[in-house]
């Protein structure tokens, strides 16, 4: 891990390299916010932990990178924003709190969620067995 010193920001921070258990780094009071590049996978887990994001889309095909790329300066400024003491600000990680308490109620056994991937795994049966 390589240990980063910001001179704006009073505390360090990390970098880690390869692979991190991502869901238990999101979920840590340490972390303010989260910098993404829209991928779903991402995206449903930053809004699972709750986190106020700076999207920054980047897709796979690489002739639309061009007109996606962000400069090192607008990131800056979303991300002191975004961790600052604005009024605005505070608003956001509020409600990157609240979506993220949805999501997780969405999830569970008894959540909204779990009816319609009970009619996905039935309709999937059902498919199967018309095959068979």
């Amino acid at each position: 891990m390589t240990r980063l010193h910001f001179p704006d920001i009073p505390d360090e921070g990390l970098i880690i390299r390869g692979w991190t258990p991502q869901l238990m780094i999101l979920e840590h009071p340490a972390v303010g916010g989260q910098v993404i590049h829209c991928g779903w996978n991402s995206f449903l887990e930053g809004v699972t932990a709750g986190l106020p994001m700076i999207t920054w889309p980047i897709f796979a095909e690489q002739f639309y990178h061009e007109k996606f790329v962000t400069e090192r300066e607008d990131i800056e400024k979303a991300v002191k924003f975004l961790l600052g003491s604005e009024e605005e600000a505070a608003e956001m990680r509020n409600r990157a709190r609240e979506l993220g308490n949805a999501a997780r109620k969405a999830v569970e056994n008894s959540g909204s969620s779990q009816p319609n991937f009970m009619g996905l795994i039935n309709e999937l049966k059902s498919l199967k067995s018309k095959r068979n």
